[in-house]
């Protein structure tokens, strides 16, 4: 979980302290990095949700991967590995044409987002008072 709004100071905003080197520092942050795993596989993580995320807003797996600064190959492995993970499919993909193919993603897909994002929220939520503490005690 990326706690963008959970951090010691205001969100996104530099220290006006420099740091050693004389450049000024990035308030702490705090990010979970929730994986679901099949024994050293990581069926389900923080770059598969994002890939998701970036296929369902440019319905292109090329695209989605330009967007991520990703390979296309390491795009498509990743939906490759996501899909034989999963009991059906997270996303959709139509070969080329006179239009181009596309992808999308199955109402699997959407779930599987959905209940990744709501699960990182809840614990955002649920540990605030705690994340607040932890990043109170970082420079």
């Amino acid at each position: 979980i990326e706690c963008r709004a959970m951090n010691a100071k205001t969100p996104g905003k530099r220290s006006s302290k420099p740091s050693r080197l004389g450049v000024a520092r990035q308030a702490p942050s705090m990010r979970f990095r929730m994986r679901v795993m099949s024994g050293e596989t990581i069926s389900v993580g923080p770059g598969k949700i994002a890939l998701l995320e970036a296929i369902r807003q440019t319905r292109s797996i090329t695209a989605a991967a330009k967007s991520m600064r990703m390979s296309y190959r390491r795009a498509w492995m990743l939906v490759d590995e996501l899909n034989a993970a999963l009991k059906k499919p997270a996303v959709h993909s139509a070969k080329g044409g006179d239009h181009g193919g596309g992808s999308e993603l199955t109402a699997e897909g959407e779930s599987l987002v959905g209940i990744y994002r709501r699960i990182e929220e809840r614990a955002a939520r649920t540990c605030a008072t705690e994340i607040l503490a932890l990043l109170r005690m970082v420079r």
